[in-house]
This record gives C-alpha cells, sequence and structure tokens, in this order.
C-alpha cells in the first residue's frame, strides 16, 4: 500500500468525467431552517442499510446545505420525476425561471410534493469525508408516487427506456446479496 503522500496526483477533470459516467438519479435534500424550507439538488444519495432503513447523503462542506443540515438534525430526500429539470436547476440556483414548487411534510421533516418518490430521515451520524460530509439519515417516513425518475448521466439530464416489462419477482434484490 502507497502512503498517502506517495500517491500520484488525481486530475480533477477526469475525476468529474469519470464519476460522471456513473447514471444517478436526481434528488433535492431539504431540511427546515430558520422557520422556512431549505433546499438543494444533490445526486450524492444512496440507500445505507434495509435493517434499520438508513439512507446517506454527500454534502460539500462549503454548501449551505451542510451548515442548515447540522443544526436541523433531519433531511428529506425528494427524488425527482421525469419532466422535473426546472426543479432541479432551481435548487442547483441555475435556474432562470422559479418553478412552481410545494413542500409537504413526513414526519414533520420537509420534502417536496409531486416527486417519483420521497424520504424524511433524521441525521443519526455524521463522518468526515474529505471536502464532503456524509450524513447518515435514519429513515422515519417515506412516499412512493410511482412516477419514472429524473436521470442524470454524463452531465446531462435523462430519462430511462425500459428494455421490457419487469418480472413479477425482482431478478436481483441488492439487499440479499453477500460478498465473500
Amino acid at each position: 500500500m502507497t502512503p498517502n503522500d506517495q500517491r500520484p496526483p488525481i486530475d480533477p477533470m477526469l475525476f468529474r468525467r469519470v464519476m460522471g459516467s456513473f447514471a444517478t438519479g436526481v434528488t433535492v435534500i431539504t431540511a427546515e431552517s430558520e422557520g422556512g424550507v431549505r433546499g438543494m439538488t444533490a445526486n450524492a444519495f444512496m440507500s445505507g442499510s434495509l435493517s434499520p432503513p438508513l439512507c446517506i447523503i454527500s454534502i460539500s462542506k462549503k454548501a449551505r446545505m451542510h451548515e442548515i443540515l447540522d443544526k436541523a438534525g433531519h433531511f428529506g430526500v425528494s427524488m425527482l420525476a421525469k419532466g422535473q429539470e426546472a426543479v432541479s436547476q432551481h435548487f442547483a440556483r441555475q435556474g432562470a425561471t422559479d418553478p412552481d414548487v410545494s413542500f409537504e411534510h413526513i414526519g414533520g421533516i420537509p420534502v417536496l410534493a409531486g416527486v417519483a418518490a420521497a424520504i424524511a430521515a433524521e441525521i443519526e451520524a455524521r463522518h468526515d469525508c474529505g471536502d464532503h460530509t456524509l450524513f447518515i439519515g435514519h429513515i422515519v417516513g417515506m412516499r412512493d408516487d410511482a412516477k419514472p425518475p429524473l436521470a442524470y448521466h454524463g452531465g446531462k439530464y435523462a430519462e430511462l427506456l425500459y428494455k421490457s416489462t419487469p418480472p413479477a419477482e425482482p431478478m436481483l434484490d441488492v439487499w440479499e446479496l453477500e460478498h465473500h
């Protein structure tokens, strides 16, 4: 193993291109702060554990949302639906127009209305991860509106094209996989 100071440098532009090669969904992370709801677009979201039900978000330490999450102690994850590019751009502070955005609460935690699915979580742990912090959330509620998701790949919004009708039983259950 190479000591940290002897590792070859990684080109930041190549790093962004390679990471952008992984297709993801688009989420808006929300939290209640100072009497209002604050949100930011993020694709660094993943499931963490089935038992207990956990999810993970990765937030830049420079982002305003980082301090908001620290104070709030909770977060919502709203998984955007196909056609919600303007919502994504709004919360990424890139939109030219303000889309019609409304909030709902799951267990007192704000999430966006009209999205593909939403999760409400209480922050259970925080882990330093370079220039980001991983926030581990214990899921306290969720909603599935069964809408097709908004996808993101290579710096562009995308849509899923399903190859066939899904089987009655899932072919691959990631919760049941064991690694030896």
